[in-house]
């Protein structure tokens, strides 16, 4: 067995966090909406896919049966967390009935036996997405079904799951290193929707031990490495940006760097960590909204791929689904590293694109997010009112962890209550109480069952210019994008306050053209022939939006004199142009009241003669 690097950070345990506020609600609403409405046994459409009569003449080829794994991951979590014995017996119904359904010799999908992905398809014109023809997300489904069943094995023990995911994972390592069959041939975006399997690879690897899991993972990667056009890791190593690599697809590009940060835990092998953490910081530098999604989809014919570094666009498209990969890349990236900067960015996309996607029932969600357009909510059948419900169960885990020297860290600043025990120290409860992310004070209360020494370590956001943080009359250093460290006695009932200011900030963005060409003399010039500036708003963590302008306006263009005057009144940022009554901007989130087809402004038009310092 390969030795299994150590974590910075461990993350709590399931139960041991409750998340109250803004994001509790957006969870409890995911637990009674999504999670408890979409599927509920083997009758409900996306478990009924799995049936044999209808798995018979299933030849379309389409993403339809990821629905059932993606599910038994979030509801397991959501079940597991609140104690809902009720979800959690028709999480086991279903994962059942799907067992039943697995072929000898492990095969789980709902595809026809001549369109498997163990059956060499004959070869096709790959399509504009990098697709074969006939397009296949057989490996896609089958990588979430091992994920939902190795979660539901770990919260209720019962190896039947445990066994049902080797199976799949073995049925691919047969196909792969025997059948001559490569894994790049099994999806879209040149292999990038097939190479996905690399996450649960190691997932069984490291549920099991056993080598030939890790050996399908690295097999995965070589063969990723073969095709041209999806060297994922050579490429990454190389500096290339995520838009360069097979079709910058941002969802299914973030979840295979999922795959090699856990490549990575399982092995130690410093290049798969370097590969993920130079694509980390090309999305972080060039490719997120000021919610924190990934975007893409400006002049490009997918609307749904990474755009190259510098574009910019207002209209940029977030797909719900990248944004829980983002969230679940910098998860790993948390654990591995045990770096602010993550928590940081999973916090960013939780409070703006992501609830900014969901519905106040929480069943309803958008599959795009746009910083300026319209919210739609989306379809039955599309994969990112899934995504959203997996997302937002990642979030509790998250909030809370214990550092490899044993201290209480606090990940993500909220409403909140943990339970966590330490080695030598026993539980300790940690107490949120905060009207964040609207105002700054946050009062963390400390209650081990009695005195005892140990640490605890406070993100402070990379916005908090002027962050105050004490402990009684003990002030702490609190720098900017970094954990506080917090180590002494500690008595029932002490209590941490951070006082965050939240001025206002405003953004500035340009999109623009230019045209290169030779002059006269033949030495090469460069000619702007496009340029719009755009400017918008943040306030602490929380990005802001208007709703369209006037009542009617999809636009607006502003002139200031001087810098651009933005003033906090409340839960609210008051934009004060010159020549116009003040636009009111509030949290986008929740622009139009999350209902279908408002829309929500965040970029706004800058004068071309306004201010430089604008």
């Amino acid at each position: 067995m390969s030795p299994i690097a150590e974590p910075a950070m461990r993350l709590a345990p399931l139960s041991a966090v409750t998340l109250s506020g803004l994001l509790g609600d957006a969870i409890e609403a995911n637990r009674t909406g999504r999670l408890s409405r979409f599927i509920t046994d083997e009758h409900s459409p996306a478990i009924a896919l799995f049936a044999p009569e209808i798995v018979a003449g299933d030849e379309e080829g389409d993403w339809y049966g990821e629905h059932a794994g993606k599910w038994l991951v979030a509801a397991t979590r959501a079940a597991v967390r609140a104690g809902d014995d009720a979800l959690l017996a028709r999480v086991v119904r279903v994962a059942d009935y799907l067992i039943e359904q697995q072929d000898a010799d492990g095969y789980l999908g709902n595809y026809a036996p001549s369109r498997r992905f163990m059956v060499k398809q004959p070869p096709k014109p790959v399509t504009w997405d990098g697709a074969p023809a006939l397009r296949t997300w057989d490996i896609w489904t089958h990588s979430y079904l091992i994920l939902g069943l190795l979660e539901l094995w770990k919260a209720v023990g019962e190896n039947r799951y445990l066994n049902a995911a080797r199976k799949i994972g073995d049925l691919c390592w047969r196909t792969l290193s025997e059948d001559g069959i490569a894994i790049t041939d099994l999806g879209n975006h040149f292999g990038l929707s097939a190479t996905v399997l690399l996450d649960p690879a190691v997932e069984l690897y490291l549920a099991t031990g056993e080598q030939h899991y890790l050996d399908l993972a690295r097999l995965v990667v070589d063969q990723a490495e073969r095709e041209p056009r999806n060297r994922l890791l050579s490429m990454a190593l190389a500096g290339a940006d995520p838009s360069e690599i097979a079709t910058g697809k941002a969802y299914q590009l973030l979840w295979n760097l999922v795959g090699l940060a856990k490549l990575h835990r399982a092995t130690g092998e410093e290049h798969y960590l370097t590969a993920v953490r130079n694509i980390w910081q090309a999305v972080r530098a060039h490719h997120l909204t000021l919610g924190g999604g990934p975007w893409g989809g400006v002049a490009h014919r997918s609307r749904e791929v990474f755009n190259p570094a510098g574009v910019f666009s207002p209209e940029a498209y977030v797909e719900t689904c990248s944004t829980m990969a983002w969230i679940q890349l910098n998860c790993e990236l948390l654990v591995i590293l045990g770096d602010a900067a993550f928590a940081q960015e999973i916090e960013r996309s939780a409070y703006n694109d992501l609830l900014g996607a969901q519905a106040p029932d929480g069943e309803d969600w958008c599959y795009y997010s746009f910083p300026n357009g319209r919210r739609t909510h989306t379809t039955y059948w599309r994969c990112c009112k899934s995504s959203g419900a997996m997302a937002l169960e990642e979030l509790p885990a998250i909030a809370y962890g214990v550092t490899a020297d044993g201290a209480l860290a606090v990940n993500l600043l909220g409403a909140s209550v943990a339970d966590i025990a330490l080695p030598n120290v026993g539980k300790v409860r940690l107490r949120q109480e905060t009207p964040y992310p609207f105002e700054g004070p946050i009062g963390i209360e400390v209650t081990p069952a009695s005195l005892a020494y140990f640490g605890i370590h406070v993100r402070i956001p990379d916005w908090a210019e002027h962050a105050a943080l004490r402990v009684g009359d003990e002030s702490v250093a609190a720098t900017p994008g970094s954990y506080a460290r917090i180590e002494r006695y500690w008595a029932p009932g002490d209590v941490i306050m951070l006082d965050l200011a939240m001025p206002p900030q405003v953004h500035r963005a340009t999109q623009r053209n230019v045209q290169e060409s030779l002059a006269p003399g033949g030495e090469p010039v460069a000619q702007e022939v496009m340029r719009y500036d755009f400017i918008a708003i943040t306030r602490g963590p929380l990005a802001y939006a208007t709703g369209l302008v006037d009542g009617f306006k999809r636009g607006e263009t502003v002139r200031f004199v001087g810098a651009p005057l933005a003033v906090a009144d409340g839960e609210t940022v008051r934009l004060e142009p010159e020549g116009r009554a003040p636009i009111v901007f509030e949290p986008s989130y929740r622009v139009g009241g999350r209902r279908d087809g408002t829309w929500r402004l965040t970029w706004l038009g800058l004068a071309d003669d306004a201010e430089a310092d604008a």
